[in-house]
């Protein structure tokens, strides 16, 4: 539970105390719907709301501050403390930033166009075996989900494990210097957000901005298979550097894998020289790299093989990261939380291992890819194909392009769709209990509302 004073919230935000009437309150809240008595609401703009229509709503529900920005026409008729900034999203971050700089407890990071959330869940798992962890909930990776996991850091917790997204260059910058980690993970860089930075190569500037800001005391952890990330070893000021690769020489790499039951990769890690055998509850090799990180993160902090192995098996997977569910008559793979070409073909070769009939690929819109947004949409046809897809059904105009490239190399039962009612109709017509169908496009595409409508 964090605690401040009017006077530290106004310090650390530069805002302007407007009305003070309480000085003492309990966690900030940006939800009206969490608000409690004796807490700070947080007006913050989104796309689709405004907080500050709810400030009444805040004081009704206990709040004794309200955080509101220069333009916001004051009131005079809220009996609670009042503190005007310049960006309440900004003062939210340096909220946050001035509540960690309380604690020594170290803060380790992690990047990358893929693999984020897992990586986060699986490196807080094995520390967990020895520590008191705090993490990132779910994929709260922008920055108020990072100011709203540095404001759950307390005494009660040894070291706190964030997951930091980026839609531009500068964004990592910015939340680094809230969050001050002392290890930064580089998983990979991909073609996420290229209508955003416009070439993998300002994206590679982008994730390198989390090495940048280590201290020289600090580690950083990348991954030599990807040519951009490795790159980055001779941009940080971190003296201590651990490598993880599957293909070649490095601190910490797989040497063999296997997949077992259709549902674990089991694999034997080189850690500094020293081999080990590791079962991760996770299909595919591209999820490797995800736990190679994690183990030099718990390297790191000392923990002994036995402890990494122990603290692997509490790891649970996250919802909708190849998440197999039966709905109704129909089994699937639930791969709906985000999607782009790496993370599709993952998905792909995954699908690939588990036994159906008939596997049937469901494909939605993959956004933020730019001018080569039509080439990527290509490629996942090609993919389709390659890894032996028996039925391809696509959600949307750019997808569609999937279906016309799967056309051309072979691929027959193709179905370009316009809505979620659609492919599920489809489904019912197309799918047995013998077949497996997989679900996958990004966020925006809502693909799991097909999963509802199969069983209406």
């Amino acid at each position: 539970m964090s605690k401040f004073t009017l006077t530290e919230l106004q310090k650390c935000t530069q805002g302007n105390i407007i009305q003070d009437v309480f000085d003492e309150f309990t966690d900030i809240s940006t939800d009206t719907r969490t608000i409690r008595e004796g807490m700070v609401f947080l007006a913050l703009h989104g796309e689709n709301f405004d907080g500050h229509n709810f400030l009444m709503q805040a004081a009704a529900a206990g709040a004794k501050c309200v955080i509101v920005d220069e333009k916001f026409p004051l009131r005079q008729d809220y009996a609670i403390s009042v503190l005007q900034v310049k960006d309440t999203l900004q003062a939210y971050i340096d909220i946050a930033a001035y509540w960690r700089k309380k604690f020594s407890m170290p803060v380790i990071a992690v990047t990358g166009s893929n693999g984020k959330t897992t990586t986060k869940d699986l490196t807080a798992a094995i520390l967990s075996s020895r520590y008191r962890v705090l993490k990132t909930e779910k994929n709260y990776n922008s920055e108020i989900g990072l100011a709203r996991t540095l404001l759950q850091m307390s005494a009660n917790q040894d070291m706190t494990v964030v997951e930091i997204g980026m839609r531009g260059l500068g964004q990592i910058e910015r939340l680094a210097k809230a969050a001050l980690p002392e290890v930064g993970i580089v998983l990979n860089v991909g073609t996420v957000h290229m209508e955003l930075l416009g070439s993998r190569e300002n994206i590679a500037k982008a994730k390198a901005e989390l090495v940048e800001a280590l201290p020289i005391s600090g580690t950083a952890i990348i991954n030599i298979d990807d040519e951009y990330v490795a790159k980055m070893a001779k941009m940080t000021p971190a003296q201590n550097i651990i490598t993880f690769s599957l293909k070649k020489e490095a601190n910490i790499r797989a040497i063999s894998w296997e997949i077992r039951e259709e549902t674990y990769t089991d694999f034997i890690c080189e850690i500094f020289g020293e081999r080990a055998h590791f079962s991760l509850p996770l299909l595919g090799k591209h999820n490797l790299y995800d736990a190679l990180a994690a183990i030099a993160t718990a390297y790191k902090y000392g923990l002994s093989i036995e402890e990494m192995q122990r603290g692997l098996k509490t790891f649970q997977p996250p919802k909708e990261r190849f998440e197999r569910k039966v709905v109704g008559n129909y089994r699937l793979v639930d791969d709906a939380y985000n999607a782009s070409p790496a993370s599709v073909e993952a998905a792909l070769q995954n699908f690939m291992l588990l036994k159906a009939r008939k596997k049937i690929f469901v494909f939605g819109d993959m956004k933020e890819l730019g001018k080569e947004e039509i080439e990527a949409h290509q490629l996942v046809g090609k993919l389709a194909v390659k890894y032996h897809v028996d039925i391809l059904i696509t959600l949307g105009d750019l997808a569609a392009y999937a279906v016309i490239a799967a056309n051309e190399i072979g691929l027959e039962q193709t179905y370009a769709c316009s809505s979620h009612q659609e492919i599920a109709n489809l489904l019912k017509k197309l799918a047995a209990k013998e077949d497996i169908i997989l679900l996958k496009g990004s966020h925006s595409m809502s693909m799991p509302k097909i999963m509802d409508l199969l069983v209406v």
